[in-house]
């Protein structure tokens, strides 16, 4: 990876050297279908990698004094190279990642014939093989820095260009650009010429996806009528199960939303909507051609809440185009000027235009609840961050460049006023179309809009790390009616919030409902709040009711004792939900007891009434099991979930969304040989629950387990493949396979995620969510030595992507102070490691050190 890196400097070199006119590739991509030696380079080591044929052609200008310059390729050769007609040697000018360009003139053409690879890890061209029909389909993904795996480029976001994209297919299949595609007399799908876009967000997607149309008709201000044809497509194998009109509707909706609200007609012809297979993300902002991972694309029942997730995706790669792809960032630094907004606007959207508008509450519970873990851990950074390189900068698609920043920004909404907001958001796609821009840009056109001081406002929310607490502080008088309540912040950097405070009370029917409400500018360590002096004593005091900033929530010793006893009865769903949040962070925080969270949850988890929440609950419960809890309680806190979990299924509505919630809570819990014997009986169909469909995506949720604690051998697995014998089988097929407990089959899963490079992206993924199993730690802690020998080179030879998984994913987490202590003897060895790689361990270890802290508070309850 080293080689392939780019720096900040370097990209800063080469913008002030050159424009860029346009791009014009050519790629032949019928190597995909037949042997792979019909279309292969010679790879080292011997043998042959698949390739295809891409030809590129790029017009720049040259700006600054210099005369060299380079371009970027990864491929396995380059046929030829050459500069304004001059012919230049590929093995002198190309190093495997970069052309070498020398005796720039102040125009040039530059003309680059290359067999690129395909990909298996989902970035670049990746290529998938369907097992159920043996079908092919390929998709790119580039973003970062991975269109120079398909084409030669100026692989940085302020470089943008036209692009004009001609493909050769094999014979039947149909292929898909940002621009309008047709196939010419001879072949070949030709695209027209896209506006000028950033590299990372150009695409093709090509092969016999199943594909459906519609259309979007808007009457415009100036009379005229904007027509935006609509696609969207799948693997023909998912083609009975894909709800394209579900699709289409919230396509719709959030059109009419960015258009009334963003004055700026969508500004990129088509939007075709491309649902693809081992897929890295949730989905990407191409203009005209979105991609999304296909399991969007629901095979079995699922909740609403699965279909608000799925809408709030749309949504926020819709208001990309304008945040991201019309106006686009300078360098990596200000990633937020896109991901912020676009994970806001998806919310602010979801709300307003869609039928999901609780839709903060789950933004408040879920979202939220990622930005909060990144802001603790030692790689927590400013939402403007400091991005060095491209390795900077794939790490840095993370909780606080999308959630933190979507927090800010909708605090930045009740700062400033929605219509300020809106207003600078228009100015700035005005002023700045096809353009890059930086923070000042934006902080510019909203301090004309607002009349604030954005600066200020900046510096304390963008430019710096960290979360706050915020804390009520009440003093009552002696007939328990409030004479001050004061609100209590506490972090390093102490920032302006604008918060609500809510009081609750419990009524005599035992609701737990708010009375009273206030709102304060929350400034340095204390603030009065003004307006509750007088209130009667309430049952609970909620700090930052309808979550209107960016903090983690603590309580008074009453509120704290309202909420043991009552959480179930608070009857607003967005302060229940707050409330479940603020309970979580005091148990990661080793503030409040792992065993009294997983208590809370099994007294009220049954009352929630919002999926969403119920889900997150679930997963914070067996988390809370998992990670926090004292190793001598675990077991038992283990039996208490499977416990509740089967007294809560059965309590369900038959056939409910709950039901089916339930159902996985307990299979994943599952503790006991009652509780297998029951999952063994569901699966047969000698048991029963009344309503309960154990549809085949059921089915391997209930294998698993099974798989797991030795009671469903390979033999099984293989049988239940034959009745789901698809891409999303085997994927179910390979998690389950590895989570078995033997040495054997745990010594196989190592070898083929980490000793080789044969398996793809997604079966890399489910294998290793299948080898780390909590009921396996013994099995499994003669690995964590193993991990710190071997990451190193791993980080070195493979892709990013599969990099990235593997440190992740094989941290020894479940090892408590041996693994802790192994981590800090790597770290103080390594410290010219690179830094991408050292700020992944150091993100395993401030999690484990979180967990043995509160372990160490669970051992004393």
């Amino acid at each position: 990876m080293p080689g392939e890196n780019l720096s900040r400097d370097e990209a800063r070199e080469r913008a002030a050297l050159l424009s860029v006119d346009g791009y014009e590739v050519a790629l032949d991509l019928r190597s995909a279908v037949g042997e792979a030696g019909d279309g292969g380079t010679p790879a080292e080591g011997g043998g042959k990698v698949r390739t295809f044929r891409s030809v590129t052609t790029i017009r720049f200008r040259r700006r600054g004094t210099g005369t060299a310059t380079f371009v970027d390729l990864i491929a396995p050769a380059v046929t030829s190279v050459e500069l304004n007609g001059r012919a230049l040697d590929p093995a002198a000018v190309f190093d495997g990642a970069r052309i070498a360009l020398d005796g720039l003139a102040d125009e040039n053409v530059l003309v680059v014939d290359a067999q690129c690879a395909y990909s298996r890890t989902g970035e670049g061209m990746h290529r998938f093989v369907d097992p159920e029909d043996g079908e092919v389909y390929l998709y790119t993904q580039y973003e970062p820095a991975d269109a120079r795996r398909v084409y030669a480029t100026f692989e940085q976001p302020d470089l943008k260009a036209p692009h004009l994209f001609s493909v050769t297919a094999p014979e039947g299949w149909t292929v898909w650009s940002n621009g309008a595609g047709e196939q010419d007399a001879q072949g070949v799908w030709r695209f027209a010429e896209t506006a000028p876009i950033s590299t990372y967000i150009t695409c093709v997607v090509a092969g016999p996806y199943h594909y459906v149309t519609d259309t979007y008709r808007r009457a415009l201000a100036d009379g005229t009528e904007l027509e935006i044809p609509l696609g969207a497509m799948c693997r023909k194998g998912l083609a009975r199960h894909f709800d394209a009109d579900d699709v289409f509707l919230i396509t719709k909706q959030g059109f009419d939303f960015f258009h009334d609200n963003f004055d700026y007609p969508y500004p990129f012809g088509k939007y075709d909507q491309a649902f693809v297979p081992e897929y890295n993300l949730g989905a990407m902002e191409n203009p005209g051609m979105v991609t999304f991972r296909e399991e969007y694309i629901y095979r079995g029942k699922v909740t609403q809440a699965a279909y608000e997730r799925r809408a709030n995706v749309i949504l926020h790669e819709m208001a990309h185009m304008w945040f991201g792809d019309l106006v686009t960032m300078v360098w990596w630094d200000d990633l937020w000027l896109k991901e912020s907004f676009a994970d806001f606007m998806g919310s602010f959207s979801l709300a307003e235009a869609t039928r999901f508008t609780n839709s903060w509450v789950t933004f408040a519970n879920n979202r939220k609840s990622w930005a909060y873990r990144a802001d603790q851990l030692p790689s927590t950074h400013p939402i403007t961050a400091d991005i060095r390189d491209l390795e900077d900068a794939k790490l840095n698609f993370d909780g606080i460049t999308y959630a933190k920043g979507a927090s800010v920004l909708k605090q930045l909404v009740a700062y400033a006023g929605r219509d300020a907001f809106l207003e600078g958001a228009r100015r700035y796609f005005k002023r700045h179309a096809y353009g890059n821009t930086r923070l000042t840009d934006l902080l510019s056109v909203l301090e004309e809009t607002s009349g604030r001081d954005m600066k200020a406002w900046s510096r304390s929310w963008l430019q710096t790390s960290g979360v706050n607490t915020l804390t009520p502080e009440v003093t009552y008088d002696a007939e328990g009616r409030i004479t001050e309540l004061a609100v209590v912040q506490a972090g390093d950097e102490l920032r302006p919030h604008r918060v609500a405070v809510g009081l609750y009370r419990l009524s005599a029917e035992g609701e737990l409902a708010r009375y009273a409400r206030a709102e304060a500018d929350v400034v340095g360590e204390r603030t009065v709040v003004a307006g509750l002096a007088g209130a009667e004593r309430p049952d609970l005091v909620l700090v930052n009711d309808d979550d209107l900033t960016y903090c983690k929530v603590r309580f008074d010793d009453g509120s704290l004792a309202t909420l043991r006893a009552h959480l179930g009865d608070i009857t607003d769903p967005l302060a229940r939900a707050l409330s479940w949040s603020a309970l979580w962070n005091l148990t990661r925080d080793g503030l409040m007891p792992a065993r009294d969270f997983v208590a809370v949850a099994l007294d009220f988890a049954g009352r929630e009434t919002d999926i969403g929440v119920l889900q997150m609950v679930h997963a914070w419960a067996r988390s809370a099991v998992t990670n926090f809890a004292a190793p001598k309680w675990r077991a038992e806190g283990g039996r208490l979930l499977a416990e509740g979990g089967l007294r809560e299924l059965r309590l369900a509505a038959p056939g409910s969304e709950h039901q089916l919630t339930w159902a996985r809570f307990f299979a994943a819990s599952a503790a006991s040989d009652a509780d297998f014997q029951l999952l063994e009986g569901l699966l047969d169909g000698t048991a029963k629950i009344d309503g309960l469909d154990v549809d085949q995506e059921l089915r391997w949720s209930f294998l698993e387990p099974l798989a797991a604690h030795g009671r469903a051998d390979e033999a099984r697995i293989a049988e239940e493949l034959t009745l789901d014998d698809t891409a999303t089988g085997k994927r179910h097929q390979v998690r389950c396979l590895a989570a078995r407990p033997s040495a054997a089959v745990k010594a196989q899963a190592w070898a083929q995620v980490v000793e080789s490079d044969a398996l793809s992206n997604a079966l890399v993924e489910a294998t290793i969510a299948g080898f780390v199993q909590p009921s396996q730690r013994e099995l499994i802690a003669p690995y964590a030595q193993k991990y710190f020998a071997v990451i190193e080179r791993v980080w070195a030879e493979r892709s990013i992507q599969i990099g990235m998984d593997v440190v992740r994913g094989l941290f020894p987490a479940l090892h408590g102070e041996e693994a802790l202590a192994s981590t800090d003897t790597w770290l103080a060895a390594h410290e010219a490691a690179a830094p991408a790689l050292r700020r992944l361990v150091l993100e395993g270890r401030d999690d484990l050190a979180r967990a043995l802290r509160a372990q160490a508070c669970d051992g004393t309850a």
